[in-house]
């Protein structure tokens, strides 16, 4: 266990603050082709293509910016199976919200709302978790 101390501290609000600027840039770029597809596409096939535009985006700004750290098979398997789980996650919350009326455009920002901070805790252990030898 890390001790905790006032350099930890820092350490982490910024990182916290990176991965703010990151999901937030990650989202806009997903909700953006979300409305654009939704043009032509159902909202499941519309989030689904807005999310993995989002998701190769996403993808670069938290191994590079985020985390500072460099890619990896490690990490991008990590990424990739964390955003496996966490996309079952937010079209199971698409379709909640879709159905208690949130409607369509609305619908996927509170999905962001919701998943964001659960995305945060699965990638700090992908990138920062140590295995003991």
């Amino acid at each position: 266990m890390t001790r905790l101390t006032k350099e930890n501290i820092k350490t982490e609000f910024w990182r916290i603050f990176r991965f703010g600027i990151t999901g937030t840039l990650s989202s806009l770029i997903h909700y953006g082709v979300y409305c654009v597809a939704l043009m032509s596409l159902n909202p499941t096939l519309s989030y689904t293509a807005g999310y993995l535009v989002g998701l190769v985006c996403n993808y670069g700004l938290t191994t590079f910016f985020t985390f500072r750290q460099q890619p990896s098979k490690k990490n991008a398997a990590g990424f990739v199976a964390s955003h496996a789980l966490n996309y079952l996650l937010e079209i199971a919350l698409l379709h909640l919200f879709l159905w208690i009326g949130a409607g369509e455009l609305l619908a996927p920002a509170l999905v962001m709302v919701v998943v964001v901070p659960i995305n945060f805790l699965i990638l700090h252990f992908v990138y920062l978790h140590k295995r003991k030898a």
